[in-house]
């Protein structure tokens, strides 16, 4: 079976055992070409990071976290009706698109999103980041000549540049965020060639599997507190201020320090982080996208070479 497959059948045992209103449009088995198939590992990556607790702060099939407008069939709903969208994202880098084209196809995607959720927006973030990403894939597969990039690379070098000078939203609260303390943000993250998903979240991924082989879902969890503790999350900045970053990472860090999922009582460690989290209606929204791309990247290098990190 190979590795968009796999992730699609752990995907779809997970989710049956918890009852989750689950809906899949694409499947990576099944799908014959390779937009489909980038498009069903991209559904499955935001699976994965919704069915992972506890995740401080967040949604999750276990609770909803810090949200009163959203759970877990809100995203999942929303996960289904974008997932087509990734597939156009990865054909249109196939086909050397430029950013005007891949910002129409978000557009739509986010429409899509809005439609899916009754307005909530549970995805925006993950459109951006993750369909840059299945744009990169489609280019990569497409052109040998970038075939040694990694994916993070190859959106540097193809839209960065387009990515910085294109339109924001100021009425976001990401955007408001950025503007008022001084962070980078997304479109930052993205133009730079994706550091926190190559030096954070794949690594800590990778340094997951070794402290606890076997359990995915606890090495999901160690790469979502890995990528709090290291970014500058703007949903944690306009949710808390600098003063609700700082706890965060703080005590993201802190639990990384005495092991992370290598800690005997990591679980419990883990829910008393995520009710502090609560209990502050911190929400770092950020870190779950880092996390569904650092999934979907590892997932597609993971059998070879991922090439120089990009810095």
């Amino acid at each position: 079976m190979n590795a968009l497959a796999q992730t699609s059948t752990v995907v779809v045992s997970t989710l049956r055992g918890i009852g989750a209103d689950f809906r899949r449009p694409l499947d990576a088995g099944t799908c014959d070409n390779f937009p489909q198939r980038i498009a069903a590992l991209a559904q499955d990556c935001l699976y994965l990071e919704i069915t992972t607790w506890p995740k401080p702060g967040l949604v999750s099939h276990v609770d909803n976290g810090s949200h009163d407008d959203m759970d877990a069939a809100t995203f999942l709903r929303s996960a289904a009706a974008i997932a087509p969208y990734f597939a156009e994202l990865a054909d249109a880098g196939a086909c050397d698109a430029a950013m005007p084209t891949l910002r129409r196809i978000g557009l739509r995607a986010e429409i899509a999103m809005l439609r899916a959720t009754g307005g909530v927006n549970t995805h925006r973030g993950a459109i951006f980041g993750l369909g840059l990403l299945c744009a990169a894939a489609g280019a990569r597969e497409a052109a040998s000549a970038v075939c040694g990039e990694t994916l993070g690379a190859i959106v540097a070098r193809r839209w960065g540049a387009d990515i910085l000078a294109g339109p924001r939203l100021c009425a976001s609260h990401g955007e408001r965020a950025r503007q008022r303390f001084g962070v980078g943000g997304a479109r930052v993250e993205a133009a730079r060639g994706f550091p926190s998903v190559y030096h954070v979240g794949i690594r800590a991924l990778r340094d997951a599997r070794r402290l606890a082989p076997g359990d995915a879902e606890a090495q999901r969890v160690h790469a979502c507190l890995a990528l709090i503790a290291a970014t500058d999350d703007t949903n944690l900045l306009h949710r808390g201020g600098r003063d609700g970053l700082e706890f965060a990472q703080a005590i993201a860090r802190a639990f990384l320090e005495r092991g992370g999922i290598a800690q005997a009582d990591w679980l419990s460690a883990a829910a008393t982080i995520h009710t502090a989290f609560v209990a502050r209606r911190l929400s770092p929204g950020g870190a779950a996208d880092l996390l569904a791309m650092s999934l979907f990247v590892d997932r597609l290098d993971r059998e070879g070479d991922i090439g120089e990190l990009p810095r």
